[in-house]
Order: C-alpha cells, then structure tokens, then sequence
C-alpha cells in the first residue's frame, strides 16, 4: 500500500495530529459514547488527523484479556468517516508494535480500517540489532507506510546513532518520522541522517512528546552535506500533549505554520509562548516522577472538561503522583487561554 498523495500532501505541509486516549468505564471495558465524544471533540477542534493505538490510547489494549486493539481501531476509523471527512482529507494513523509477526498482524488490521500510516514502535526490542530492527520495518513497510519513532533513551527508549537512521531513511515507504526529542544530540543526529539520505526530500519530521514542543516546530535545521546545505525542520507535531486543550493547541500550531509561510507572528512571542507550553508539559507528563503520570494526567484533563468519566486505566499502575492533581488544576488557572475547552 501507497501513502494517499492528498494525505502526502497534508503530512508534508505540517500536521496538526494528537494521539487518541482511551476511554474506559469504572468496569475497564471500552466506552464507545465516550471514546467516539473524543474523536469528534479533535474533529471539531480543527485537528489534521489522529494516532490510535499508541502509548496514549494504552498498549495493554493488546492483551488478550482486553482484546481492545481492534474494537478501538475500527470505532476511531468508523467516527472519523461518520463526521464527513474523505479518506483523503483527514490522517489516520495507526500504532504498530511487538515482533514481527506481531507487527505485520497490526499492519495488517490497520489497512483494513482505513489508516493511511502505521506509526512504528520499537518497544519491547532493545535487544534487538540494528539490522533486525531494519528488517522488521522493512516487512511492516510492505504492508503500510510508516511513520518511524525514535523513543530516545532519556524516556525508556533505546540509542539508535545516526548510522541507523540514515538506514531507516532509505527504506521505501518510509514517509514520516517522529523525535520524542528530549536530547538534542540524538535529535541531531535522525535530522542529520535524513538530510543524508537519498530519500531527504520524502520523509517528513514530527516532533514528539517532548519539554520544547514550540521551540521544535520554530527551528530551521541546516545541515551541511557535501557542497550543499540542505534545511530540515520538523514540520508538524504527533502528540499526547495535544489529546488535551486541543482548540487552543491548534490555533497556536498555525501561528507556527503561517510564520514559516508567511513571515507573520513575533518570533519573541512564540518563543515566550514555548515556555508556558513547556509548563503545562510539566504538570501534564509528570516528568518530576519519570513520567509516571503521564496517561493518567491526560485523562484527568479530560475529566475536568467532562470528556471522561473518571482516570481509569488498563494498568493499575497508572495514576496520578501526588501533587499532580493540584499541578494541573495551577496550570489551568495560569494559563486560561491555553487551556480551555474550545
């Protein structure tokens, strides 16, 4: 399968794509009024696409005793298409894990539903060469195109040096790759491999969940290869953090877009503003506990503005830290236009 050249055309021109949580009742079985409720909440946001399947949405949704993988691929996909939107106007992406067998399985589900991309996990594989994380990639390849993940080391992944994304780069349908840029050095160096590569000008770089969410989509990378410098930037953002104050998060996300189109906007002030973004990061995320809140901060959020129903999760290990509560509740009132529902 072939990436849609209008979905192409969108990821390239910087996508707005937050990643779906999953709604659960007090019973941890699927909510479906709920779960489609936050569909259609980043629909109407003005959202570009989704990411289902991910970290956000809960990877126990692969346990067999939940079986929740596919149910929740196939609503996503039913609620996007209920809503209007064309299979060429709006980006699904799907999370794609596990071994290879496994992840070819996933790829599979996912082309059946409709999602344009496989977002690809190397969770669970640092044991794993490099050659075999290749090969891998090259078979979920065949199936969907993917959008690479480099999950650094600084947020439980594992080092992939550049040598292994120049790799990556060449492999055909490969069309996207998203940095959970927490270091700049390994940052540098999948910028630098793409710029590298023969396939430079196919592969589009998204920022992940990260502490420099604004500063990343601002930054023009100009990377010196052979005579040439060629310029790279991370054109739009895959993001947890986006799951919540979406409206807000959009309309900030395009002040970024038309100051890279159009020369508009203070540089000074979305400079400032990356700040504030990196302090809801920090009451979101939970970063003081290793990210321990993380899922649960983002389904507190939700609770709040009335898009869940509790923090329920699949793992009974994810919950708030203590104090996160009362930092989310801080960040709200600090910064009111960041935060609201619409």
């Amino acid at each position: 399968m072939q990436l849609n050249p209008q979905i192409k055309k969108i990821l390239s021109a910087g996508a707005f794509i937050p990643a779906h949580p999953l709604a659960l009742s007090s019973a941890l079985k699927l909510d479906p009024v709920k779960q489609k409720g936050l569909t259609n909440y980043y629909i109407n946001a003005g959202v570009d696409g989704i990411a289902v399947a991910v970290h956000t949405t809960q990877f126990e949704i692969r346990d067999p005793r939940h079986a929740l993988l596919e149910p929740v691929l196939a609503l996503a996909a039913e609620t996007i298409d209920a809503s209007g939107k064309t299979p060429d106007s709006f980006i699904k992406v799907a999370g794609i894990c596990g071994p290879t067998e496994q992840a070819i399985k996933e790829a599979e589900l996912a082309v059946k539903y409709g999602y344009h991309l496989g977002l690809v996990s190397n969770g669970g594989l640092n044991d794993w060469s490099n050659e075999q994380l290749l090969e891998r990639t090259r078979a979920i390849a065949a199936i969907i195109p993917v959008f690479g993940f480099y999950l650094q080391p600084a947020v439980g992944g594992r080092l992939l040096d550049f040598s292994f994304w120049k790799a990556f780069a060449e492999i055909p349908n490969v069309e996207a790759i998203k940095v959970a840029s927490f270091n700049r050095y390994q940052t540098l160096d999948v910028v630098k491999a793409v710029c590298h590569s023969s396939r430079c000008s196919q592969i589009d770089l998204y920022t992940g969940n990260d502490d420099n969410i604004v500063t990343d989509l601002l930054t023009n990378y100009r990377i010196p290869v052979g005579t040439r410098l060629i310029e790279k930037r991370f054109v739009g953002g895959l993001l947890g953090h986006w799951s919540v104050w979406t409206a807000p998060a959009v309309r900030y996300f395009r002040k970024i877009q038309a100051y890279h189109r159009e020369g508009t906007g203070n540089l000074e002030q979305l400079l400032s503003l990356n700040t504030m973004i990196t302090d809801l990061n920090q009451a979101l995320f939970d970063p003081a506990n290793n990210f321990k809140g993380s899922i649960a901060g983002i389904h507190e959020v939700l609770r709040l503005d009335g898009l869940m129903d509790g923090l329920w999760c699949l793992n009974p290990a994810e919950v708030l830290s203590e104090g996160q509560a009362a930092a989310i509740a801080r960040v709200i009132e600090d910064y009111p236009e960041l935060t609201s529902f619409f």
